[in-house]
C-alpha cells in the first residue's frame, strides 16, 4: 500500500464523524456540569441558598436538552446519506481498524 498518497477525508464524513463524537461527550460534558453545583461554597446566610443551585440545574438541563436536539437534527441527515466512496488505503489507515500498524 502505498504512503506517498495524502490523506484526504471526505468533507461530509469528518463533519458526521466530528458531529458523532460530540454526541458522545454531551453526557459526561452535562455530568460535570450538573456537578458543579457541588463546589459551590454555602452563602453566610442562615437560609439555605437553593435558589441559584436549581435555577443552574434548570437551565444546564435545558442547554442539554437543546444542544441533543440540534446535534440530532444535524446528524440525522448524515446518517440517511449514503457514505461517500474512499479511495483505497486512505480511510483504513488513518482509523487504524482492521489494519496491522
Amino acid at each position: 500500500m502505498p504512503h506517498n498518497q495524502p490523506l484526504f477525508l471526505a468533507r461530509r464524513s469528518y463533519r458526521r464523524r466530528r458531529m458523532m463524537d460530540a454526541v458522545r461527550l454531551l453526557p459526561a460534558f452535562g455530568a460535570v456540569l450538573l456537578m458543579l453545583p457541588l463546589l459551590w461554597q454555602p452563602a453566610d446566610t442562615p437560609e439555605p441558598d437553593t435558589a441559584h443551585g436549581l435555577v443552574y440545574l434548570f437551565a444546564v438541563w435545558l442547554v442539554l436538552i437543546v444542544a441533543a436536539l440540534s446535534l440530532s437534527r444535524g446528524l440525522a441527515p448524515a446518517l440517511l446519506a449514503p457514505e461517500e466512496p474512499v479511495s483505497p488505503g486512505t480511510e483504513a489507515d488513518a482509523g487504524g481498524e482492521g489494519g496491522a500498524g
